[in-house]
């Protein structure tokens, strides 16, 4: 590589065949472990003249069930790792800031204990967790969206049971308790939403929280809400008033419902949606309440097929749809900012591997390629729609003093990061406007979408530009997690200005930038080492296929020849 780069700057020019070869020594032949097809190679033409507006960080968005861990050793270590890996602010949500307890972290648990009564049934607020959790944000210039929930022990309903001690292998309907019901006084949790909202103005000043999301529950069109559509209308309607009061210029939003493609889903949007836009509002007697953009869940649907997992990112891209369909549907809301607040493969993160096999795809490259096929194609759908999606969250983090690998949906294990948070990193890199990426390749959204991807694999792309780059994320995606062979392809970039250009190729494969493969070969250790813990940490991180190389470019066109083996993901970017 450093005769082959030291030719390309001495000679000042290449012969299209002595270029190609180049390019396929530096960016193809590297993978000598991977299957490779003799098929004729994909061809990726993207044309970077063809301006398609800002590629909007809908990536930079994660979420998570437990906020305890959010300041403990692997939390803080995960969260500086993102706020690291993305140019813009992250935005985090989390569960359960308002759940009464000691903030004892578990599965699908958390709390705060923010509101408590004395005796006779006075207040009593308590800060000190909530703020040791958005501190933790905070201090890394990462903004909450602050979700309000659940009910406090002292204002539930039907607050017993309360604590529950739910584990893999339970009935999941265990974790729904106390937490989930209604409040027995509306003006109380009110009170509770404006102090919580004015205290967050005193902490951290109105410009921060003015930056920030407040959004009411999440999924109350299932178990996570044990009242009513009616009840949940009311509570926001306190909840945005209450929001208001505290700052009139903060953002407010809902309902987060999960799967809009459902009928009962759709049902309920499309109640809260028709309240917002005509309802009377159940404090002020007036029509309509408060909203600042609007909210919805979208999952995919795994399975396991003859012992062999398969995703269904068409499930997935059905209630993305869907949501965006029915927020078009109302032209006074429509161009509200969206944020599909779950956005993953599947429902349960806490769900290991274990005991639910379908989850079997989120330690290794599946999870990485998944994201990057399935991220593209929000980007579409809501250009299709004509709506304005702000953010789409990975429902991902960590778990504290876990088994290595234990195959929950999480970034990182211990403290090591998995393959799928290096495609996050290649969006942290993609900068400036979308461009275009030609049509005619197998796969585009609408008919993932309709049919998902169970034919030929799904080989395409993302590109960008800015003034001094252009990055293009190439992918080989299948719904079959299996390793197939791999693809050539063939990647060229049209509309190049300058005429030499610093060319660098990341890659997510089997060998680059996966962690999990690096632990198998140590004998999948139960306790590692120090030594392979640091082994670990550093195959954990994005790397280089190979060396860069500057590259001089005749008449605009730079082709970059290559393979990609199945379930792998490339990043291209290209300097000037």
């Amino acid at each position: 590589m450093p005769l082959l780069r030291s030719l390309c700057l001495q000679t000042g020019h290449l012969s299209a065949l002595f270029f190609g070869l180049v390019l396929s020594a530096a960016f193809g032949s590297i993978d000598s472990h991977a299957q490779t097809s003799q098929d004729k190679p994909v061809a990726i033409r993207v044309d970077l003249t063809k301006d398609k507006g800002p590629l909007k960080p809908i990536w930079a968005w994660f979420g998570y069930d437990e906020p305890n861990y959010t300041y403990m050793k692997d939390g803080q270590k995960l969260l500086t790792e993102i706020s690291q890996l993305s140019k813009v602010p992250v935005n985090v949500r989390v569960h359960s800031l308002l759940v009464t307890g000691d903030g004892t972290a578990a599965l699908k648990w958390g709390s705060t204990n923010a509101y408590t009564e004395d005796k006779a049934g006075n207040p009593i607020y308590n800060w000190t967790i909530i703020d040791k959790i958005f501190d933790t944000f905070i201090e890394r210039g990462m903004k909450p969206i602050a979700q309000i929930g659940f009910m406090p022990e002292a204002l539930s309903t039907k607050p017993q049971p309360y604590r529950h001690y739910w584990k893999p292998g339970d009935n999941y309907n265990d974790i729904y308790t106390g937490w989930a019901y209604p409040p027995k006084d509306y003006k109380k949790w009110s009170e509770l939403v404006y102090q919580w909202v004015k205290h967050s103005v005193q902490r951290y000043g109105q410009k921060e929280v003015e930056s920030w999301y407040w959004e009411l529950w999440n999924e109350p069109n299932i178990s996570y809400w044990k009242g009513t559509t009616e009840e949940y209308i009311k509570l926001y309607d306190y909840t945005a008033d209450a929001v208001k009061r505290a700052l009139p210029t903060a953002k407010i939003g809902g309902p987060e419902v999960t799967g809009p493609n459902w009928d009962v889903s759709e049902k309920f949007f499309r109640a809260f949606m028709d309240h917002v836009v005509k309802g009377t509002n159940a404090v002020t007697g007036k029509v309509g309440t408060p909203i600042d953009f609007i909210t919805f869940h979208a999952k995919g649907a795994p399975k396991v097929v003859n012992g062999v997992v398969q995703m269904n990112m068409g499930t997935q891209l059905r209630d993305i749809d869907k949501g965006f369909e029915i927020v078009s549907s109302y032209p006074s809301l429509k161009n509200l900012p969206i944020i599909i607040g779950e956005s993953d493969p599947e429902g349960c993160a806490a769900c290991s591997e274990d005991l639910h096999p379908q989850n079997a795809y989120r330690n290794g490259t599946m999870y990485s390629s998944y994201t990057a096929a399935s991220f593209a194609r929000k980007y579409d759908l809501a250009e299709a729609r004509g709506v304005n999606l702000a953010g789409a969250v990975t429902w991902g983090f960590e778990f504290e003093d876990q088994a290595w690998f234990r195959g929950f949906r999480d970034l990182a294990t211990n403290g090591v990061d998995k393959p799928v948070l290096n495609v996050f990193r290649m969006f942290g890199m993609m900068q400036g406007n979308r461009v275009a990426v030609n049509t005619d390749l197998t796969y585009n959204a609408k008919k993932i979408r309709d049919e998902s991807v169970r034919g030929e694999p799904d080989i395409n792309a993302l590109a960008t530009k800015d003034a001094q780059s252009a990055s293009v994320m190439v992918w080989n995606y299948h719904d079959d997690n299996v390793q197939g062979p791999g693809s050539s392809v063939s990647l060229t970039l049209n509309g190049l200005t300058a005429k030499k250009v610093w060319v660098q190729h990341y890659r997510i494969d089997q060998q680059f930038s996966n962690s999990y493969e690096v632990w198998k070969k140590m004998g999948s250790p139960k306790a590692p080492t120090a030594e392979q813990v640091a082994e670990l940490e550093k195959a954990g991180q994005l790397q280089l296929l190979t060396s860069p190389i500057w590259v001089t470019i005749e008449k605009g066109v730079l082709t970059m020849p290559f393979q990609l083996p199945r379930q792998g993901v490339s990043l291209v970017k290209v300097s000037w």
